[in-house]
């Protein structure tokens, strides 16, 4: 689903820091009418001190995180932005031990390494060089993008113990759009019905209801394998450019796609762990800092 995110991205002329605000924004929204009409909306309110600066940080965080790609991809070559921004993972497998104190799982090494294989073969055999100082300061956003994104993925994986995912969400978005509120006032914003439409979509359906599906998924295997399978993400883009957009996928592109897949096949027929726990659903969350019993969905 998030590789469709382009097709939506090319539907506005929108500023693109404006459309994370407004993809952030509309998430948010769709959280809170969700915990809403679930009577869960004071959960949020409730959580320790320390756990809400927590999931501050993380808004914070995850804003910084597609403002530096996005300017990546303003700055320097694609190619370049893409294989550094997907270096992602790589660093959530050196991060991963040292968080949650496990040992590195060595079966990822291979899966890892195939899909950043594929990913440089989907990019295509374009000049990855480096030729001035604008294109440097792009590489160097890149990277930093890939490294903010490893440490969502393993702090928040650590967060998600004790607080359900759609609280979770409903703070770091309504936080993001907040740090992000300047540049929606300032820059070129959303016209006409069909540019927010694109931009509800990516908020409520790209953000909050694949957020959700993701960090569910977070709760139940390693944050290492969970990152490696989102080298899907460039798999499923190009496809949907293939068939909604007419660009062709050259022999060389399929064999990176092929690639990538083999990874995440790889990576979901790994038996868990010896040392890996598998945490619980969500539960609600007090004032106090220990969760209560129960189901967060309510039932």
């Amino acid at each position: 689903m998030w590789g469709s995110i382009a097709l939506l991205v090319r539907a506005t002329d929108a500023h693109p820091t404006v459309i994370v605000f407004w993809r952030v924004a509309f998430a948010a929204l769709a959280i809170g009418a969700y915990l809403a009409l679930k009577g869960r909306l004071g959960e949020l309110p409730a959580l320790p001190g320390r756990t809400k600066a927590r999931i501050a940080a993380m808004g914070v965080l995850l804003a910084l995180n597609w403002v530096l790609f996005l300017g990546a991809l303003t700055l320097t070559k694609v190619a370049v932005a893409v294989l550094l921004g997907y270096l992602g993972p790589v660093f959530v497998a050196v991060l991963n031990p040292i968080v949650s104190r496990q040992p590195f799982d060595r079966r990822i090494a291979l899966p890892l390494v195939l899909a950043m294989a594929g990913t440089a073969l989907i990019v295509g055999p374009q000049d990855f060089s480096l030729d001035d100082g604008r294109h440097l300061l792009g590489a160097g956003l890149a990277l930093a993008s890939s490294f903010t994104y490893a440490v969502l993925i393993v702090f928040v994986k650590r967060l998600l113990r004790g607080i359900p995912a759609s609280t979770y969400m409903l703070g770091e978005y309504l936080v993001a759009a907040a740090v992000l509120l300047p540049a929606a006032l300032l820059l070129t914003g959303p016209v006409g019905a069909v540019e927010w439409a694109a931009l509800a979509t990516l908020g409520i359906v790209h953000t909050a209801f694949t957020g959700a599906l993701f960090l569910t998924g977070l709760r139940l295997v390693p944050a290492d394998r969970a990152a490696i399978l989102t080298y899907a993400e460039p798999v499923s883009a190009v496809a949907f450019a293939a068939l909604l957009l007419g660009e062709r996928a050259s022999t060389t592109t399929l064999l990176g796609g092929a690639a990538v897949v083999a990874a995440g096949v790889m990576v979901a027929r790994l038996a868990p762990a010896a040392t890996t726990t598998v945490e619980g659903p969500p539960v609600p969350v007090t004032a106090s800092d220990e969760p209560v019993s129960g189901d967060a969905t309510g039932k």
